[in-house]
């Protein structure tokens, strides 16, 4: 920090004086950052800044507040029973540095938590150190490309199915590796594809099951047989974990590596910019090469080894994020393994209920039964001269959070819709009433939504053009 910017912080109180709002004659900020004059601040009581702020609050839209059918991205709501065990001092107040012997309830927990998300994933290892799941993606990569480095194997391509969840490709071009995307047959992967793109240069084989367009592939143990006797790997991106947890596991299905997302299927919280956990599960070939430490369990006691064989070291700072990880394990020592596959099952019913509903009002590209999620059409809209995002924009009038729009690429028009397990039969039924009503009404009223929002619809291309991506204080 500057020294003189470091001065003049604690000098704060002086820079100021009342009345025409000169600035001190003794200003120790520098002259390019000083301001002219004293900001021009209402004197206003308590109550009123109080409810200014309170108000402010309101106008944000949240899980707390609202249905958010966002596809691919799971918000559900999360349970507060966990945030109040994570703000407890005992989770709290322990530092990464504490010595193992006073930290075995930590390392305890930690512990139980890693065997549990290596049962309902089917694996044989995890760590728990990813902050979050493309974090996660890019450990498993890692762990792969040392895999197969140790076997003397210069493996460079990774084959995605179009149909892959959108941070997989940017998981492939950050470790320099070459995309090799193959296309789908009705919705699935296309074997005879996936037969023809793997060979001597295959390192892994990247999806997720179910896919995005929220079908389950039941020819994934085929695929894994291809992959396999290609020498690749299986990754399995954990996204969509809540459509099969507690009825079958990514290891069942012969993936070698995978990535839990805690805050999609465990009810720790979903962006906002806050710390989020993607911990990796691995067979028992490639345990050696998770990130260290571990913990391990060690007669009655914890302890972290650091001492695996091929490991790919640290991915991140100590251990992982504590109290992320904290409410991950509440939710599921809470909901036990019968409560885990209760809501997967509401999840899967709530889609395919919602799916019914609304399949009347646009189009729905790919008929089967759908598991968590499902991919509307919208490109009956474009005869009235409107678009997906116009629709989108026109729910949020009608106070709903709008769903995933133009995604997946491979239908025209995208809304990609995933209800959560958590949402009752009267709000999707709400939901699906507000999908009908626009669509009875004129282009003008949708084109100009949305009214009721506290901003109004915004000027994209201006957006685009004139971009202010940085602060820069005024006089």
């Amino acid at each position: 920090m500057n020294t003189d910017y470091r001065q003049a912080r604690y000098k704060m109180d002086l820079l100021m004086e009342r009345g025409e709002g000169r600035m001190l004659k003794d200003n120790p900020l520098p002259e390019g950052i000083a301001r002219k004059k004293a900001p021009d601040i209402p004197d206003l009581p308590k109550h009123e800044v109080v409810r200014y702020f309170n108000r402010l609050s309101q106008m944000n839209y949240g899980i707390d507040t609202g249905f958010y059918p966002l596809g691919s991205c799971t918000m559900k709501y999360n349970p507060k029973y966990t945030e109040k065990l994570a703000s407890l001092p005992e989770a709290t107040d322990i530092h990464p540095y504490h010595p193992e012997e006073f930290s075995q309830g930590n390392l305890e927990i930690m512990w139980e938590l890693q065997n549990s998300l290596a049962e309902l994933g089917g694996m044989h290892s995890v760590s728990l150190q990813p902050a979050a799941g493309a974090h996660g993606e890019i450990t498993g990569l890692m762990i792969a490309h040392q895999y197969h480095k140790d076997n003397n194997e210069e493996r460079n391509e990774i084959i995605l199915p179009d149909t892959a969840h959108g941070t997989n490709p940017a998981s492939v071009s950050m470790l320099d590796y070459n995309l090799l995307e193959i296309p789908s047959k009705e919705g699935c992967v296309d074997l005879d594809a996936l037969e023809e793109a793997a060979g001597d240069n295959t390192a892994v084989f990247m999806i997720t099951n179910p896919n995005t367009l929220g079908l389950f592939e039941k020819d994934a143990c085929q695929m894994a047989e291809i992959v396999h006797d290609a020498g690749g790997l299986l990754y399995y991106d954990g996204a969509n974990l809540n459509a099969i947890m507690g009825k079958t596991t990514p290891g069942a299905m012969d993936f070698d590596i995978m990535h839990f997302n805690l805050h999609k299927t465990f009810g720790t919280p979903h962006g906002g910019g806050g710390p989020g956990s993607g911990p990796v599960g691995v067979t028992e070939e490639l345990a050696s090469y998770l990130p260290v430490p571990i913990v391990e369990k060690k007669g009655d006691g914890y302890r972290l080894n650091y001492d695996l064989e091929n490991t790919i070291g640290r991915v991140k700072g100590f251990y992982g994020n504590w109290l992320v990880l904290l409410k991950a394990y509440g939710y599921i020592l809470k909901e036990g393994k019968d409560g885990l596959e209760r809501a997967t099952e509401r999840a899967v019913l709530n889609s395919n209920y919602l799916r019914e509903k609304l399949q009347g009002v646009l189009d729905l590209p790919y008929k089967p039964l759908r598991k968590h999620e499902f991919v509307l059409s919208g490109k009956r809209l474009k005869d009235k001269g409107l678009k997906t995002k116009d629709l989108a924009k026109r729910l949020l009038d009608y106070g709903y959070h709008a769903p995933t729009i133009y995604f997946p690429l491979l239908v025209d028009e995208a809304l990609m819709i995933e209800p959560t397990e958590t949402e009752s039969k009267d709000t999707l039924d709400g939901f699906a009433e507000a999908f009908a009503s626009i669509m009875d009404e004129d282009e003008e009223t949708i084109k100009e939504a949305p009214k009721n929002t506290a901003v109004g619809r915004v000027d994209e291309t201006k957006a685009i053009r004139d971009s202010v991506l940085s602060y820069m204080m005024r006089d």
